[in-house]
């Protein structure tokens, strides 16, 4: 599961790390929220990577009515191939979303806990995501996006049994390239990530608040990783 994100690296770390031309300046995201415009890596037609701004919350091309169909921020990796929502995409639509953390929350309803999990040692990480065109009756488009999951791995799954999809560096051209990877090839891709890679810090409740993304919101309540 993969509700809320971070992404604070400088856009020039980001634009290095994934290896696409373009220069936007964007600021740092500290809990990035569903339905948000969110940063996403695709390749064009000339097979060269870009920056683009899409919807998390993945619109199939077959939906009539958005107000009417659930929002997809997850997908289960396990299913990609299968569900009509998003075999299309994993055919054809491939990206990768930048982050440098996720949040997960544990415990009763009511009194849920939540943790940041971010690598141990500082740095940038790419969610494995698929990506729709959507078009309304007007003609109007809309770029949409949905990040994978994996069952969770050791570090993970004392807090959930899901957790985003995170790809190597040397896998990502392979992931974008949908005339060299086909899909079937590209599942083999959707692991967990090492047991070793994410350490988790319990943050102030008021992260909990998706509308709040001030510099200062990723307080621990504890100060050191698990």
């Amino acid at each position: 599961m993969c509700s809320r994100y971070s992404l604070t690296s400088p856009p020039e770390a980001v634009r290095a790390y994934f290896g696409y031309p373009d220069t936007p300046n964007f600021p740092a995201r500290y809990n990035v929220a569903p339905t948000q415009a969110i940063a996403v890596v695709a390749r064009d037609k000339e097979g060269t990577r870009r920056f683009r701004l899409m919807r998390w919350g993945l619109l199939p091309a077959f939906v009539k009515d958005p107000k009417e169909f659930p929002t997809l921020i997850n997908a289960r990796s396990e299913e990609a191939l299968v569900k009509p929502s998003f075999r299309n995409a994993m055919r054809y639509r491939r990206c990768l979303i930048p982050a440098d953390g996720f949040y997960e929350w544990t415990g009763p309803k009511g009194k849920r806990r939540p943790f940041l999990l971010r690598p141990r040692q500082a740095k940038l990480i790419a969610f494995a995501g698929l990506y729709e065109r959507w078009r309304d009756l007007e003609g109007a488009e809309i770029d949409t996006v949905v990040i994978l999951t994996c069952p969770a791995n050791r570090t993970i799954a004392s807090l959930h049994d899901r957790m985003p999809v995170v790809l190597a560096p040397e896998d990502f051209e392979a992931w974008l390239d949908v005339k060299a990877t086909p899909a079937e090839a590209a599942m083999r891709l959707l692991l967990p990530a090492p047991d070793d890679l994410f350490g988790a810090i319990e943050m102030d409740p008021k992260i909990n608040d998706s509308k709040r993304e001030e510099p200062g919101i990723q307080e621990p309540l504890e100060p050191s990783l698990l």
